[in-house]
């Protein structure tokens, strides 16, 4: 499975398009990183434990989208998105949407 944020794959022909594959997650904070980021917020830097929260929730919600977009009958997903939003205090959801298509 192909997945860009262009809206064309180069020496690629889109034979069919499918729809729109999304892919989510929604996480929360635990006690033990908020514990270690309130102490890291005092001192100052990077709070590496959120950054990897954060990373692992992307990946989580790119091979969702990867899922549903094999799911339409898709090899390849174009114009692929990634968005954030607050679901309730100290809880947010990832979202990963494209449009999945066929290429040749």
């Amino acid at each position: 499975m192909i997945i860009v944020n262009t809206p064309t794959i180069p020496n690629s022909k889109i034979s069919k398009v499918h729809g729109i594959a999304r892919g989510s997650t929604v996480r929360a904070r635990n006690i033990g990183r908020d514990i270690f980021a309130g102490l890291k917020n005092i001192v100052g830097g990077e709070i590496s434990e959120y950054t990897k929260l954060q990373a692992e929730s992307r990946e989580e919600a790119i091979q969702r989208m990867k899922e549903d977009a094999e799911r339409m009958g898709a090899n390849a997903v174009v114009n692929t998105r990634l968005t954030t939003s607050m679901v309730m205090q100290g809880c947010s959801e990832i979202l990963a949407y494209g449009t999945a298509v066929t290429i040749e």
